[in-house]
């Protein structure tokens, strides 16, 4: 029988020998044959007589028409077989008018193989250097078809690619298995979020061909050379695809086969191109994905690979050949019923799943380009038609090639830790603990003094006004009713308990270090008779700590405001702000002086000299503050990023491989480091570094999105704990080389499909880095002058209990440093990197990433990337550039705070204060605010003031105070409430920013001013004194003193 063309309508049945032939009669009988279909006699042959071998050739042909639209169908052809009817003509008997017939045998003939069509080995093959130049193919036969419905299990054994194996489970590879994995984390194409339906259906639902084998080879030295040039060179590899026939040859006619059959047996020719060059990624030993099989073109293949010969057909026709013979064994084929042959023929059958393995000894690994090697649109049907089907299928192979050993080292962690260590001088030791029993209680000493200080406090706070009146004529009964009420005032409080637990310590030492007690007792006895003599001990110690104590060492003892380490740090950054370099550098310093250890505050400074470009004081800080803690990947990217300024490349490289090293999942890491690689011109590496960077910010967002649909999950706690220890910001060569790569798995692709299955998505929790903030650096008329240090004198007591409520009670800190926007994550891997720039002060190192930024696909001109621009001339007062990115951002996103808060600073600035005015009002307005609110507030109030609307200045200064207070916010309270004559106010406010900083001479001038308006001369005087020691700049603030001065006739000693 001969195949129907896929387009003909024809359906012949040829007869041609017949063999064992018998007569019921006679040895040579006369034979014919009938062909019989549908119930339709076809034909019959001629009468042959059989030959004594029991022969007979018959060359009987008979055929029938089908048709689709009636008559006999293709589901005649399906279900109905052709009877080939064998008949044996009697001999004719005297007086026999007509031939006797008698039927000696029946063939039916199964025309269903019409519509399969015949077997199919599916083969895909690549060429990898085996000894110098020469090439070794690797090839994948004998492809299994699937049939859709079912789902291939994980992990299952790879095989040996040798046929004829017969035993039972011989042809798995021991130790070896089909492990598979999440698809986003594969290095090919289709591993979108978006191609997850598509591979699930394609790998689930669809036909396709399985290899599961896994191929071996081994490269010497010069072969990993040629490898290592070949991938540099060219980057993409052709892995080749082909169906070919298998055709069963009768025993006997192997040497008989038509010669022209073998230039038409390569069918279906494809090619996928395949990135090698993750393999020269240092450390990269693996690589596994999806990549799509375009039809194979020369001039395509030869302008992405710089290949010129096809692995299949113009090296390779002995294949084919071997094919024919036997030399490939033919799968099993489970039957499959289709429509018609032509649709046999189609990619449809190309879903294919299998491995390449290459190597024993080393072997690179390699990384997929996704979105680079699509084929273009002219590669049309003329050149390979039914390759193009490929294209119409979105036809793919998954391939995983793993070696044994790396083609580029890496670094381990241990050597780069130890070269840290020596690029960072040594931490000096911390100071050792004195301890023992007599530390022991001079600590209950200590504490028994403050505990006693405190208590004195609440008494004179609660009756002040008794001991004014009766001086020291207090009786006994009096003195015994106030003790009664500050026992109960007290313990309602819940101070008393505070006073306990604060004795605690210094008792539990006690009893540790004088009493050697550190175990329980044995008996209740024991127990009673230990507290007994402890608190004699314990009283006793308290007479003493009393004794030494004066009464009027306690009272002659002003109140004092100790300023947290947050508030040193918030005034900082106002003296930075208003361009006052000097007297932010003394609040570092003293943030510094007062914790040492705390690698924050080094940090800080840092950025600190880096905007004053100090890089040499900066590099110190940033290493001083890696001295403290070697893992900490905020200091390790500072420390490289003041090395790359100071063009030290060999010691930023280290920094941030260490980085990334410790910290995998770091997107800056990752990001810092590829620039570092695009300044080398290394590009592989910095390809390398930004995949990476992408792959982690992919995984964060994903995260985000679970959370956003499951609700909060418990680490953003980590994440605050990681913004907060990021403080203001957030965040050899061998002898011989094998390679081992696995089978590809080839797999249409209809219209909707994904790869592996994705029902679970492992995703590292990355560590979450705080919101960035812009960075804004302006001038203002209200800057602290520094003055010879006076006396700590404080014109008002305030108490510290209402400067600490204040400051409780404000809203977090704001962060000394410019934000960007409310928090959302960044969309690309350069805005991340930007924002934790900026917050470090590194603008020269922005530009360079802003490029990027630009030319990034999931970037470009997007609302913050305007904002940053804006930021950089800002610091460098071209206005100019400002406006004109200021508007574009306006223009993108017109409900953005920050974009009105900057737009506001700008106006500031550049002296448009009534512009200015109107962009912090529409700031303030909106529901969310702008992520940097302090300037806004103070500037603002500063606007009002100067218009004379009081009311509004006050308003805003108290917002000022709640969320951030500050010597500025309580100076511009203070200044509205003594234009508003509400003096009493005004005195606290002043008071409050006094006790904040004691050398604003501002705040000296309106304190003299209210001092002169109450008539109390002594501390007008003295007021004033500080204003003139201070020297004040504000002449105008000056004049109106000597006005109010000369009209109340005191407060200036020269009259």
């Amino acid at each position: 029988m001969e195949p129907v063309p896929s387009l003909g309508k024809l359906v012949q049945i040829s007869v041609t020998d017949g063999y064992d032939l018998k007569s019921s009669k006679g040895d040579t009988p006369v034979t014919f044959i009938r062909a019989e279909f549908n119930h339709v006699v076809l034909g019959d042959s001629a009468k042959i007589t059989v030959s004594p071998d029991g022969t007979a050739k018959y060359n009987f042909t008979s055929s029938f028409e089908f048709s689709s639209e009636g008559g006999i169908t293709l589901y005649d052809l399906a279900h109905k077989p052709v009877f080939l009817t064998m008949i044996e003509v009697l001999p004719r008997e005297k007086k026999q008018k007509e031939e006797k017939t008698l039927i000696l045998g029946q063939a039916v003939v199964d025309l269903l193989p019409l519509l399969e069509g015949p077997p199919q080995n599916y083969m895909v093959g690549l060429q990898v250097p085996s000894f110098g130049e020469k090439d070794y193919p690797i090839l994948f036969k004998n492809g299994t078809l699937k049939i859709g419905g079912e789902k291939e299990p994980v992990p299952r054994p790879k095989k040996w690619p040798v046929p004829n194996i017969l035993a039972p489970g011989a042809s798995n590879i021991p130790d070896e298995f089909i492990i598979g994995g999440p698809y986003e984390d594969e290095e090919g194409e289709l591993n979108q979020p978006e191609d997850r339906e598509f591979r699930n259906q394609a790998e689930c639902l669809k036909k396709r061909i399985i290899w599961d084998l896994e191929s071996r080879c081994y490269l010497d030295p010069s072969a990993v050379a040629s490898f290592q040039k070949r991938i540099a060179d060219c980057r993409l590899w052709p892995v080749e695809i082909t169906r070919i026939p298998v055709v069963t040859v009768p025993k006997g006619k192997a040497g008989k086969l038509d010669k022209t059959e073998d230039e038409s047996q390569l069918s279906f020719h494809g090619v996928a191109y395949v990135n090698m060059v993750p393999l020269l990624y240092p450390g990269v030993k693996k690589i596994r994905g999806a990549f799509r099989v375009y039809p194979y073109v020369d001039s395509a293949v030869y302008e992405k690979t710089k290949c010129l010969f096809s692995l299949f057909r113009d090296t390779g026709h002995h294949l084919i050949h071997n094919n024919k013979i036997g030399g490939i064994t033919s799968p099993l084929i489970k039957p499959i019923i289709s429509k018609n042959l032509k649709e046999d023929k189609t990619v449809k059958e190309k879903e294919i799943d299998g491995k390449l393995k290459l190597g024993d000894v080393q072997a690179p690994s390699i990384k997929s380009l996704s979105s680079d090697t699509p084929v273009e649109g002219e590669l049309t049907q003329s050149h390979n038609p039914e390759g193009q089907q490929y294209l119409e299928a979105v036809t793919y192979i998954v391939l995983e090639i793993e070696l044994d050993k790396p083609l580029v080292p890496k670094r381990m962690p241990e050597e780069l830790a130890r070269r840290v260590k020596e690029m960072i001088p040594p931490r000096p030791p911390l100071t050792r603990r004195t301890g023992g029993a007599q530390k022991a209680i001079s600590d209950y000493h200590i504490q028994i003094q403050n505990i006693s200080r405190a208590i004195l406090d609440e008494y004179h706070k609660m009756f002040r006004e008794d001991i004014a009146k009766m001086g020291s004529d207090i009786d006994s009964e009096t003195l015994e009713e106030q003790k009664c009420q500050l026992n109960y005032e007290l313990n309602c409080s819940g101070k008393y308990f505070a006073f306990k637990e604060q004795l605690k310590h210094a008792v539990v030492k006690i009893v540790r270090e004088k009493y050697l007690k550190t175990t329980p007792f044995e008996s209740q006895q024991e127990l009673q008779t230990f507290i007994s003599e402890l608190y004699v001990f314990l009283v006793d110690q308290m007479h003493v700590a009393l004794n030494q104590t004066m009464p009027d060492d306690i009272q002659g003892t002003a109140s004092t405001i100790h300023t947290s380490s947050e508030q040193l740090r918030l005034f900082a950054f106002e003296a930075e702000v208003n361009e006052n370099f000097e007297m932010a550098a003394v609040y570092y310093k003293e943030r510094l002086a007062r914790e040492p250890q705390n690698l924050d505050h080094w940090l800080d400074y840092g950025a600190f000299c880096l905007l004053t470009e100090d890089n040499v004081k900066a590099q110190e800080c940033f290493r001083k503050a890696l001295s403290l803690n070697e893992s900490h990947i905020p200091s390790l990217l500072l420390c490289g990023v003041l090395a790359v300024l100071m063009e030290n490349y060999e010691q930023a490289e280290i920094f941030f491989e260490d980085a990334t090293c410790l910290d995998p999942t770091n997107v800056i890491a990752w990001t810092l480091l590829g620039l570092y690689y695009e300044i080398q011109n290394n590009d592989i590496r910095m390809e390398m570094a930004f995949h990476e960077a992408s792959k982690q910010l992919q995984a964060r967002m994903l995260q985000v999105q679970v959370t956003k649909s499951t609700g909060p999950i418990e680490d953003n706690e980590e994440g605050r704990k990681v913004e907060s220890n990021l403080g203001p910001w957030g965040t050899t060569e061998d002898s011989a080389t094998a390679l081992k790569a696995e089978a590809p798995t080839g797999m249409d692709r209809e219209p909707g499909a994904v790869f592996f299955i994705l029902d679970e998505v492992p995703v590292e929790s990355p560590k979450l880095q705080s919101e960035s903030q812009e960075p804004i650096l302006t001038t203002q008329n209200q800057d602290p002058s520094i003055g010879p240090k006076s006396s700590n004198m404080v014109f008002k007591e305030s108490s510290p209990k209402k400067e600490a409520s204040k400051c409780e009670d404000s809203s977090p800190f704001i962060q000394p440093g410019p934000q960007h926007g409310a928090s959302q994550i960044p969309t690309t891997i350069f805005m991340e990197t930007i924002r934790f720039l900026m917050k470090v002060n590194a603008v020269q190192y922005v530009h360079r990433v802003l490029a990027h930024e630009l030319l990034c696909p999931q970037g470009g001109p997007s609302c913050e990337y305007y904002l940053v621009l804006a930021q950089t001339h800002l610091l460098k007062k071209d206005f100019d550039k400002v406006e004109e990115y200021l508007q574009k951002a306006v223009q993108m996103d017109y409900l953005n705070p920050n974009v009105w808060g900057l737009t506001g600073h700008f106006y500031f600035l550049s002296g448009n204060h009534a512009e200015a005015k109107a962009c912090y009002e529409r700031t303030i307005s909106f529901v969310v605010d702008a992520s940097e609110m302090h300037f806004i507030f103070l500037r603002l109030g500063l606007i009002y003031l100067e218009e004379k609307e009081y009311e509004k200045a006050k308003k805003t200064y108290l917002q000022a105070c709640k969320r951030s207070p500050s010597c500025l916010t309580w100076l511009g309270l203070g200044i509205a409430c003594y234009r508003l004559d509400e003096l009493t106010e005004a005195e606290d406010a002043l008071s409050e920013a006094n006790a904040l900083n004691n050398y604003n001479a501002e705040v000296w001038a309106y304190l003299a001013l209210v001092c002169l308006k109450a008539g109390r001369h002594l501390e007008a005087e003295q007021a004033y004194k500080y204003t003139v020691k201070l020297k004040l700049k504000d002449e105008a603030l000056l004049a109106e003193i000597h006005v109010v001065q000369e009209r109340v006739g005191f407060g200036n000693p020269s009259f």
